[in-house]
């Protein structure tokens, strides 16, 4: 039987700062499990996946069996403990992104943003209603905020209305980029309230009347992901289907601020992933005689890309040890998300132009899927300017966003 460091080792060979030593045992039993699925069930069939614009059929109910938000392994040595550890949460998301990046989007979807909302913006009946069943994988959800002609701006600029007549509310309105709204079957939908001028938060099912939703087709970039526009067309919502907790900006930002890390996260995971690809055709490659791994020009550019890693994965260890405490600080998510994800695009480059033309081809090779799905984790849960403009905002005191 494998000791826990052995299995670290085979899991995480690229951890050269021994970031994953503070995980627990069972930790790292579900780790393993979860990586097991990934390899054995996936790894023939992802490029696939990606090319054709599918999701696995059966990805997210796979992944519901697993139990990850309440598995007795994850509370070994924390009987305490209500939730699993940050820590592990970090290592979960990383261990699906150094897979595909696109089924960790799907994950991050559903266990942060949209599980998210329903747990900070519900009532207790809602919680206690909703949460099992997301938790447990039994309902699909995901989270629509933004808009068509609104994301970095859509705090100022929700257009979606909803308007109170008698004990039911009235949405109108767009929404665009929802990924997996499709296949959901609760959706948190944010719309103004046009009595106050206030968003307010709305559980919405795909086959109301009203409910328009179709796939956004041609993405170069996480084509797993089925991203979608909604369009809502006087759509009927009971008072009891109102997230009671949501009631300003501030507090969809509360789900934000709490899912940036895990964004950050992501970015981490696909950096591996670009590296185990990157490493795994160098090593079988010859030109001039002889693999292409032997030459000083490629391990310079695979180091770099090891201490991108390295800088990452620490800087997510920290960011863990924060929100472990409570501490969900938007500057340091904001800082984790950006540099990350900026990171990312670089090594992501270098493993692409190591490969050559090969690097290009989908089908082959899997550094081509990383070097596109790059480009979306690059801009989502903020831009890299926006993100720049909160850390601005905090060294400086001025708000330079208009």
């Amino acid at each position: 039987m494998s000791t826990k460091e052995e299995l670290i080792q085979a899991l995480y060979p690229e951890d050269i700062l021994s970031v994953a030593k503070d995980l627990t045992e069972g930790e790292v039993k579900l780790l393993k499990q979860l990586n097991d699925l990934l390899e054995e069930k996936y790894r023939d069939s992802i490029n696939e996946h990606w090319i054709n614009a599918t999701e696995p059929e059966d990805y997210f109910e796979e992944l519901g069996k697993l139990n990850y938000f309440n598995n007795p392994l994850l509370f070994e040595g924390r009987e305490d403990a209500r939730t699993p550890s940050q820590l592990f949460q970090f290592f979960m998301s990383y261990t699906v992104a150094k897979f595909d990046v696109s089924l960790a989007t799907l994950l991050g979807v559903h266990q942060g943003l949209g599980h998210n909302a329903f747990l900070f913006g519900g009532s207790k009946e809602q919680v206690a209603y909703y949460i099992p069943k997301l938790q447990s994988h039994e309902l699909r959800t995901c989270f629509a905020l933004t808009e068509p002609e609104h994301g970095s701006d859509v705090a100022g600029g929700l257009e979606t209305t909803a308007k109170k007549e008698g004990d039911k509310w009235i949405i109108n309105g767009a929404k665009k980029w929802i990924g997996g709204a499709n296949v959901a079957d609760v959706i948190p939908v944010f719309a103004v309230d046009v009595e106050t001028g206030k968003p307010k938060g709305f559980i919405i099912e795909p086959n109301q009347e009203g409910v328009d939703i179709d796939v956004i087709q041609h993405k170069i970039a996480l084509r797993i992901v089925p991203n979608t526009n909604i369009k809502l067309n006087n759509v009927v919502v009971t008072e009891d289907k109102r997230l009671q907790n949501i009631n300003s900006f501030k507090d969809i930002a509360k789900v934000l601020y709490s899912t940036r890390a895990g964004v950050a996260y992501m970015a981490t995971g696909a950096m591996a992933g670009a590296l185990r690809a990157t490493k795994d055709y160098v090593t079988k490659r010859k030109q001039f005689g002889k693999e292409i791994s032997k030459y000083q020009l490629i391990q310079e550019k695979l180091a770099m890309m090891q201490g991108n890693l390295a800088q990452a994965m620490a800087t997510c260890a920290q960011l863990a040890r924060m929100q472990a405490k409570g501490e969900y600080d938007e500057v340091a998510t904001s800082t984790a998300k950006m540099m990350n994800a900026l990171r990312l695009r670089e090594s992501v480059a270098m493993g692409r132009g190591i490969t050559g033309g090969n690097g290009i081809l989908a089908a082959e090779y899997d550094i081509a899927r990383f070097f596109s799905d790059a480009e979306a984790v690059f801009t989502y849960e903020g831009t890299h300017e926006i993100n720049a403009l909160v850390i601005g905002r905090f060294i400086t005191g001025d708000s330079a966003f208009i």
